[in-house]
C-alpha cells in the first residue's frame, strides 16, 4: 500500500447547457476586443476571462468565458444563450474585418467537481487528455472554475473537446445543477432568454469579476458602463437570496409592500435577485405565492446571502 494514497478522481458530467462559439482570423482578436465588454487585447495567448456583450444601451444580452487561444484565434463559451442566434447577430457586425463566425457543436463541453491538475486561475492548458488522436489533441482545453466553497468542495474544473471521458457519468446526476448553484453562489448570473436586454453589467455586481473594463476603448454600451462608473450612478446590484420554495427569474421580491428586488436565475433554494444597494433590508417575500380561498396565503421570507469570492480572473 503505498505512503500516499492518492484521492481518487472525480466523473467528469456533461454541461449540455454550455456552448462554444469559435471565432477565427487575423482580425479575431481585435474584433472581440471591440465588441464585448471586458479588455480583450489584454489577454495572453492561454488566458481567460468573465465577458459579455451588451446593446448599446449598455444591457447585458449575453455573459460568457472568453478564451484567447492565439493571436488567431478566440473562443466564447456561452453557458445559457442560444449560440446560434447569437452567432448570427454578432456576424452582422463584421463588415471588413477579417474574423470568421462558427458555432462548434463538434466539441462538448463538461464538468469535474475537483480542481484541475493543470490548468489555474485564468491560464488554461490545451492537449491535457492524452488518449485522443493526434488530429484532435490541439482541441482540448481545460479550466480552472474554481471559486471559494471550503474544504467540503475543493473546486472545479471546465473541460472543452471532441471527445471527453463521460462514460461513469450518471445521466440523472444532480452535478448540472451543483454546477448552476455554484456559479449563482459566486455571483456569476445564469441569464434565460426572459432576462437578456435586461441589466446593465453593474445592476449585476458583474466588477466583483471583473468582467467588464471602464478603461479600455469604445464598445456596444460603453458609454452608458462608464457613466455609471465614474458618476457613482449604480442604485442596485446583485445579492444572493435563500429561499424556502423555489424562485422563478424575473419574480419580484417584496419588503412588506413595497417592491425591494427582481430575480435574475436560480437554483433550488437560492437565487440571484437585483437589488436596492440602499436597502438594509435582509428578509424579503417573493409575489409568487398562491391564494388560497380568496385570500393570500402568509408570503415566505427570503434571506439574503453574502456572495462567495474566488471566481474573479
Amino acid at each position: 500500500m503505498p505512503d500516499n494514497p492518492q484521492t481518487p478522481k472525480a466523473s467528469w458530467f456533461s454541461l449540455s447547457d454550455h456552448r462554444l462559439v469559435a471565432l477565427s482570423g487575423r482580425d479575431a482578436v481585435a474584433f472581440a476586443h471591440a465588441q464585448t465588454m471586458n479588455d480583450v487585447a489584454a489577454l495572453a495567448d492561454g488566458e481567460w476571462h468573465w465577458n459579455g456583450w451588451l446593446t448599446p444601451k449598455g444591457r447585458v444580452i449575453a455573459l460568457f468565458v472568453l478564451m484567447r487561444l492565439d493571436a488567431d484565434t478566440v473562443w466564447l463559451l456561452l453557458p445559457d444563450a442560444d449560440p446560434d442566434a447569437f452567432a448570427a447577430q454578432l456576424r452582422r457586425f463584421v463588415f471588413r474585418s477579417k474574423v470568421a463566425i462558427a458555432v462548434r457543436d463538434d466539441l462538448r463541453i463538461a464538468g469535474r467537481r475537483q480542481a484541475s491538475d493543470l490548468a489555474s486561475g485564468n491560464h488554461f492548458v490545451r492537449d491535457v487528455s492524452a488518449g485522443l488522436p493526434a488530429g484532435n489533441r490541439s482541441e482540448t482545453i481545460e479550466l480552472d472554475m474554481s471559486g471559494d466553497l471550503g474544504p467540503h468542495l475543493p473546486g472545479r474544473s471546465l473541460r472543452i473537446g471532441p471527445a471527453i471521458d463521460m462514460e461513469h457519468s450518471d445521466p440523472k446526476s444532480s452535478d448540472p445543477e451543483r454546477w448552476r448553484r455554484y456559479d449563482l453562489e459566486h455571483g456569476w448570473p445564469r441569464l434565460d432568454a426572459s432576462q437578456t436586454e435586461q441589466w446593465t453589467p453593474q445592476q449585476l455586481s458583474l466588477e466583483r469579476l471583473r468582467a467588464y473594463s471602464v478603461k479600455k476603448g469604445c464598445y456596444p454600451g460603453q458609454e452608458i458602463v462608464a457613466r455609471t462608473h465614474f458618476l457613482g450612478q449604480a442604485k442596485r446590484g446583485l445579492a444572493l437570496v435563500h429561499s424556502p420554495t423555489p424562485l422563478t427569474a424575473g419574480a419580484e421580491l417584496l419588503s412588506g409592500d413595497a417592491k425591494a428586488g427582481t430575480v435574475v436565475s436560480a437554483a433550488g433554494d437560492i437565487a440571484l435577485a437585483v437589488v436596492s444597494l440602499d436597502s438594509q433590508t435582509t428578509t424579503l417575500q417573493t409575489n409568487e405565492s398562491p391564494a388560497v380561498d380568496g385570500a393570500s396565503r402568509d408570503m415566505p421570507s427570503w434571506s439574503i446571502r453574502p456572495l462567495r469570492a474566488g471566481l474573479a480572473r
